[in-house]
């Protein structure tokens, strides 16, 4: 049996992915009969889960799969989805062009005279030189696209991986396209309805999607959407995990190891586990012995610092001022601040409220007292969706990950 690859930036391999069996059989018993949304903060699993759907898939499908992270616009969208049909699929688009549609007949001709030339990216261009007026016609052009793909007949999971973003980089430079776009969408998928229809949808976001269009007055776009949450990794399974991977290196551990990695990470990021584990590994290696207790914080006391860690925990500070308006963006700041400085006990959300309220009063923002509570509720409803922050007893709130939380007081309390 092939030992077990560490995977501390891509997404893990469909071979390699523990603990997803149970999640990716519910996934295909949803897509039976209706679109799905997979919800997970970033870095916890959930594209990797993606791709095991594409490059597995079932009951007959063709699945395509593009990340929608950087588009801003609904031409963007399509003509990215008819870019990764023509990489993944190109037989299948050349079978849903063949006298349906014009300006994919068009598009694949230019390939087809350019192939000595055409280089990355170079389908998307064409198709933009068959029709130079794509971003006021995305609407027809979408139409035609899930048409052909209907009477071409092949069942289809189209894979949208981080949805949000794109509507919140569409809302960032205009409201109106965004309302116009998520209706037309929803018409889309309704029509036929999913059970009749051959073409699914899969879709996946980062950024909770509902505060999202909760923000624009649009939640009702998604409700005919099944959201299915990424389950967060058991303590059990955190503690398999790391008895496997240093079991499968011949590296001798004490038996306790493994629960105190599940207890200095908090509620588990899974790339936070793969590093810990891999330094584990490479400590060892460097100086054989059996890993102790001492060894786990010793490396966790070093990850704070090391560059590694750096730049992905760093991400988790800045995608804050990207996803956040205020007054809500820097009052998550002063939040997760006052957070990272306390004791294991967390901060009550009493008085977390009372610190929000008295950040509202600095900046001049004048709110009712319900609307400052609506805010702040929503607020930690974010924060605790996005793992930065849950619950504790007493109604109380501390940060999800305990690397973050002294990451964060190290760097930003």
């Amino acid at each position: 049996m092939a030992r077990p690859e560490f995977y501390t930036g891509e997404p893990v391999e469909p071979d390699d992915l523990w603990f997803r069996d149970d999640f990716i059989d519910l996934m295909w018993e949803k897509l039976n009969h209706q679109h799905v949304l997979v919800s997970a903060p970033r870095r916890t699993g959930k594209t990797s889960v993606m791709n095991h759907l594409v490059e597995k898939p079932r009951h007959g499908y063709c699945a395509v799969y593009q990340n929608v992270q950087d588009l801003a616009h609904p031409a963007d969208f399509f003509q990215t989805i008819l870019d990764n049909f023509y990489e993944q699929n190109q037989d299948l688009v050349q079978r849903i062009a063949r006298g349906r549609w014009k300006l994919l007949e068009d598009a694949l001709a230019v390939v087809r005279k350019n192939v000595d030339s055409v280089s990355a990216g170079g389908f998307k261009i064409a198709l933009r030189q068959a029709d130079p007026q794509w971003k006021s016609n995305w609407k027809r052009h979408g139409e035609d696209l899930l048409r052909a793909i209907r009477q071409e007949g092949r069942r289809v999971l189209l894979v949208v991986d981080e949805l949000p973003d794109l509507i919140l980089n569409m809302r960032d430079l205009e409201v109106s396209p965004v309302r116009e776009f998520l209706a037309w969408f929803r018409v889309q998928r309704q029509s036929p309805r999913p059970s009749a229809d051959v073409i699914r949808w899969l879709l996946g976001g980062s950024v909770n999607l509902s505060s999202t269009l909760d923000e624009l007055g649009e939640v009702d776009c998604i409700n005919d959407i099944a959201v299915e949450p990424l389950p967060i990794l058991s303590d059990e399974q955190m503690t398999e995990f790391v008895s496997r991977m240093l079991g499968s290196r011949d590296v001798p551990f004490k038996r306790n190891v493994p629960k105190q990695v599940a207890k200095r990470l908090g509620r588990p990021i899974p790339l936070f586990l793969q590093l810990v584990t891999q330094d584990l590994f490479r400590s060892w290696r460097a100086k054989p012995r059996v890993i102790a207790v001492k060894d786990v914080n010793s490396v966790f006391d070093s990850m704070i610092s090391s560059q590694a860690a750096q730049d992905k925990l760093q991400h988790y500070h800045s995608r804050i001022k990207l996803h956040y308006l205020e007054p809500r963006q820097s009052a998550a700041y002063l939040v997760l601040g006052q957070l990272s400085q306390s004791d294991a006990t967390g901060i009550t959300r009493r008085g977390l409220q009372d610190e929000f309220n008295r950040h509202l009063d600095e900046m001049g923002v004048k709110l009712t007292a319900s609307e400052q509570r609506r805010q702040f509720n929503q607020l930690m409803r974010d924060l605790e969706n996005d793992f930065y922050v849950v619950e504790i007893a007493g109604d109380s709130f501390d940060f999800a990950s305990g690397l973050m939380k002294a990451w964060w007081k190290k760097y930003y309390a």
